[in-house]
């Protein structure tokens, strides 16, 4: 029995059941393939849910204010995903009639499609054989070879990507890239894999040299930047009604288009007197008189490329309050669920 029969016939016995593996339909595909980038199934599934009871189709999703759809993605992280498939969600409906393309090219010109993307929709939704090639599959297939250079060198990537399309089923392309990732998720896992149950093993390299701990191999470092955010979460009252004060992230740094507080960020972690005296806080706050309520402990928050510390302050302000900077807007503290926020703000409201 070959490679792509073995695997094909231990994904119909052994697969997941998922969702978007009961459709054809591209949207939906394009949807979860997005979701799912950087995201573990059991988390992107409800996100999956969500986006298509909200938005059952393209022409919806296109319609939809952006700050829905944010809100909509908050805690799965990577907004730039969401970004995008705003972006190209309206692309589709005005540029092709709401009609997914349905070759590998045209896809590839869609924002935030890649060649993953482009080749699980068209594979999928359409049956053309392209090799989809994700983490799952490149760890598979290295183990599979026994690859043991780094797996994220240029010549490597072009090594795998060759044995990827040699490979492929070309007759039953959907199933066999569904095939070989699910393998690569439940069985061929990045720690403990399970190789004694794996259809694979007796012509695994890997598995005979017993390198599957050292397989596969990645040679960049991430670097981590560390952040120290010193947030406001401001509290005034007038005319009996409570009011926050939030500000808008539009620069191109991390969380672009949503909303975290008003704050000041240091270079290290400070004490309160600290903030006082720099140009920020007057900036904040003018002259107007604050009190500290409370203070929180040090949150810690993890980015792919970040370390974030943030200190959160409840403040009170009595009127008349200070003018507001042009990306502080304020919200009666009864509308705060409306608002899109990063996971790091999250945490902190819902504690």
């Amino acid at each position: 029995m070959d490679f792509a029969t073995l695997i094909i016939k231990w994904y119909r016995k052994n697969k997941r059941d998922l969702p978007w593996r009961e459709t054809t339909n591209p949207y939906k595909i394009w949807l979860s393939e997005i979701i799912l980038q950087q995201t573990r199934v059991d988390q992107g599934l409800s996100y999956y849910k969500s986006f298509t009871e909200t938005f059952p189709t393209i022409q919806l999703l296109a319609k939809a204010p952006e700050i829905k759809i944010l809100k909509l993605w908050q805690g799965l992280g990577y907004y730039s995903r969401a970004r995008n498939l705003h972006h190209t969600a309206k692309q589709i409906v005005k540029e092709n009639e709401g009609k997914f393309p349905s070759e590998y090219n045209d896809l590839l010109k869609l924002k935030g499609i890649g060649k993953y993307t482009a080749a699980a929709i068209a594979s999928f939704s359409f049956n053309q054989p392209y090799a989809v090639i994700d983490g799952n599959v490149t760890r598979v297939i290295s183990r599979f070879c026994g690859i043991t250079k780094a797996v994220d060198e240029s010549s490597t990537i072009k090594k795998i990507d060759n044995i990827a399309n040699e490979l492929l089923d070309k007759k039953r392309p959907g199933i066999y890239n569904q095939s070989i990732m699910e393998l690569g998720a439940i069985v061929c896992k990045p720690q403990n894999p399970l190789c004694d149950i794996c259809v694979l093993k007796n012509g695994c390299v890997a598995f005979e040299k017993k390198l599957t701990g050292k397989i596969p191999l990645k040679s960049k470092k991430i670097v981590v930047r560390k952040r120290y955010l010193n947030y406001f979460f401001i509290n005034t009252i007038r005319s009996r009604k409570a009011y926050t004060y939030l500000r808008k992230r539009s620069s191109m740094d991390i969380w672009k288009n949503l909303y975290d507080f008003p704050g000041i960020e240091t270079q290290s972690i400070v004490l309160p007197e600290e903030l006082f005296l720099t140009n920020e806080w007057k900036s904040i706050f003018g002259k107007s008189k604050v009190v500290i309520l409370h203070t929180s402990q040090i949150i810690k928050h993890q980015l792919s490329h970040q370390e974030l510390h943030a200190i959160f302050y409840d403040v009170s302000v009595k009127p008349p309050l200070f003018k507001l900077a042009k990306d502080i807007i304020e919200i009666p503290l009864e509308k705060l669920s409306d608002f899109p926020f990063p996971r790091l703000i999250d945490r902190y409201l819902s504690r």
